[in-house]
């Protein structure tokens, strides 16, 4: 086992160096403290080094973390609450946060997956273009906004509580999950007003029955059918895999199906017809 201090503290700012603790093909972070430019060179670092895994414990608010990161064999453990833009533009690997997370979660991220163990904020999947972002709890606004799919591609959310308005917000594609059931909000609506709005593409699944009035008039409303189900069902054992759920007890209310009724639902606004 070696013990590494990374050097020197950024020109202008008051830091703590990050202290790196590597144990075969894992390295350890103490991020107490830390400024995220030196965490994330550290992250960086310790996987340019030879890591396959690298714990990040004291995590309180660093932004980018995993940020344009590569590699399917990489593993980012998270104790804490990251800052905004967790796993923005990641390619690959596997981030778990073992608490909450703020805003921009997988912000245009290419491949891998994400799990969060508690709550998210806003713009979760900001323009996601692959991979997978799974959440226990719940999330914010604008979540899944212009989420996009292209040919094998297909990026997929599943949020385990409830969400604020504007989900699935200018979706062009992928699958975007709402269960309602790891949720602090149980006396409120399962999903905010304008859900689907200007979307495009893909496909939302809302667990349970939502009014029309929250859906935006870019939707057709559906009950899923079994075909739909089969399709979801793996989406769903592994959210229930690594949330601890009954697969039985997820699919025991009837799931609400969201499709685009346009592909241009503003053409008018923008092109002569």
């Amino acid at each position: 086992m070696t013990t590494v201090t990374d050097k020197g503290p950024l020109e202008g700012y008051l830091h703590v160096a990050p202290t790196v603790t590597v144990d075969g093909d894992t390295a350890r972070i103490d991020a107490n403290g830390v400024y995220y430019r030196e965490l994330n060179e550290a992250i960086r670092g310790a996987f340019a080094d030879g890591a396959r895994r690298v714990e990040c414990a004291s995590i309180n608010g660093q932004r980018y973390i995993g940020t344009g990161i590569k590699g399917a064999d990489r593993t980012i453990d998270v104790t804490g609450t990251p800052g905004n833009d967790l796993a923005m533009f990641m390619d690959g690997p596997t981030v778990v946060v073992h608490g909450n997370a703020q805003d921009g979660v997988g912000n245009t991220m290419n491949a891998g997956t994400v799990y969060v163990h508690g709550d998210a904020g806003d713009v979760l999947g900001y323009g996601m273009r692959g991979g997978k972002v799974f959440i226990r709890g719940d999330v914010g606004y604008r979540v899944g906004i212009h989420m996009k799919a292209f040919e094998s591609l297909v990026p997929i959310m599943v949020c385990g509580g409830k969400a604020r308005d504007f989900f699935g917000e200018y979706m062009a594609g992928g699958l975007l999950v709402l269960l309602g059931m790891e949720t602090q909000f149980a006396g409120q609506p399962l999903v905010g007003a304008f859900c689907g709005t200007g979307m495009h593409g893909g496909t939302i699944f809302l667990r349970g029955q939502v009014e029309e009035w929250q859906i935006g008039k870019e939707c057709g409303i559906f009950t899923a059918d079994e075909e739909d189900l089969a399709k979801l069902r793996p989406v769903l054992e592994e959210w229930c895999e690594a949330f601890g759920h009954s697969i039985d007890e997820v699919l025991s209310v009837p799931f609400t199906k969201l499709v685009p009724v346009s592909h241009r639902p503003y053409g008018k606004l923008y092109a002569p017809m």
